[in-house]
């Protein structure tokens, strides 16, 4: 499933959500909670989360922990 998304890097939200099957605003609640990995702002309009950040909230995913 994670094998689309980059090792290192930045990947942007569109990237995320085609691996995570959730919704832009239950997306932000749980960034907005802790339960997922906190952006950072590159720009204006342009928001990244980190590569490896992503991979390790996909791992606990797949472990069952839903919302942490």
């Amino acid at each position: 499933m994670s094998n689309s998304l980059p090792q290192t890097g930045f990947i942007r939200l569109p990237q995320i959500l085609a691996v995570i099957p959730v919704g832009k605003s239950t997306w932000w609640a749980r960034v907005k909670s802790g339960a997922y990995p906190s952006p950072i702002k590159l720009g204006v309009n342009t928001t990244v989360w980190k590569a490896e950040d992503i991979h390790a909230l996909i791992a606990k995913l797949a472990n069952g922990d839903n919302q942490s």
